[in-house]
């Protein structure tokens, strides 16, 4: 009986970044709980290990998080990587955090897209090269700040009259944006300027649920001035191809 219900948990290959955090938060707010429901697989980026070929057969683009449901849509097991889809997937699975309505749920799936396409992308380039990059770059640092507040504006403007990102409503949208907003001080964000977007994260950021899924692996991360994390994370190993 006991091994019969170990194979209901959903393991989730994963570390402690925003896009990592992002299905962490969502698994929680669904109910599932860390330990019974669900576990979390440390993939530490900086050693090499999304390029190992078992982490690679369920995310061939060797980036976190991933996801192994044993009991799929089918039935039977299923395997989902991105954490945009896999968001889309859990909410469809559980029939929360995405309204029902065709309506709603394009108003939430279009400010999801906004975080993958634009925000996501913006601010992960933009703490590459104001911290990480070996040489600073003026031109680049001042183009993906001046990116970044732009988009800060934009959820600002958004949030001036919605209490969420994508209307009355929390959804797998804030969900997906908060983690990546959680470094504002290293992104040359000046938080006070955008009021309405820093009264939202102030109130995302009290949810237990989100406390709880911010706090996965969290332990295991470590400052990246090893040169090897390094070159795993920036260098020519990101490039090979993989067989």
């Amino acid at each position: 009986m006991k091994n019969q219900k170990s194979k209901q948990i959903i393991d989730v290959y994963s570390w402690p970044t925003p896009n990592g955090h992002k299905v962490h938060i969502m698994l929680e707010e669904c109910g599932y709980r860390l330990g019974k429901d669900w576990l979390a697989h440390p993939i530490d980026i900086g050693a090499g290990d999304q390029f190992a070929k078992g982490f690679l057969k369920i995310s061939p683009n060797n980036k976190i998080p991933a996801l192994v449901d044993p009991n799929g849509p089918d039935g039977k097991p299923i395997s989902i990587f991105e954490s945009g889809a896999i968001l889309i997937y859990l909410a469809s699975k559980t029939g929360k955090f995405l309204p029902k309505t065709t309506r709603a749920k394009y108003e939430v799936l279009q400010w999801l897209m906004f975080q993958m396409g634009g925000l996501g992308p913006m601010l992960g380039q933009n703490h590459h090269f104001r911290i990480y990059a070996p040489e600073k770059i003026e031109y680049a640092i001042n183009r993906y700040t001046n990116e970044a507040k732009r988009l800060y504006g934009v959820l600002d403007k958004q949030l001036k009259d919605n209490p969420y990102i994508a209307g009355k409503t929390y959804s797998i949208a804030d969900m997906a944006i908060y983690p990546w907003t959680r470094n504002w001080k290293n992104q040359g964000i000046e938080i006070d300027e955008y009021p309405h977007f820093k009264a939202w994260f102030e109130k995302i950021g009290d949810r237990p649920a989100v406390k709880r899924g911010c706090e996965v692996l969290t332990a295991l991360r470590k400052p990246l001035h090893d040169a090897k994390a390094r070159e795993q994370l920036f260098g020519s190993t990101q490039y090979q191809k993989r067989k």
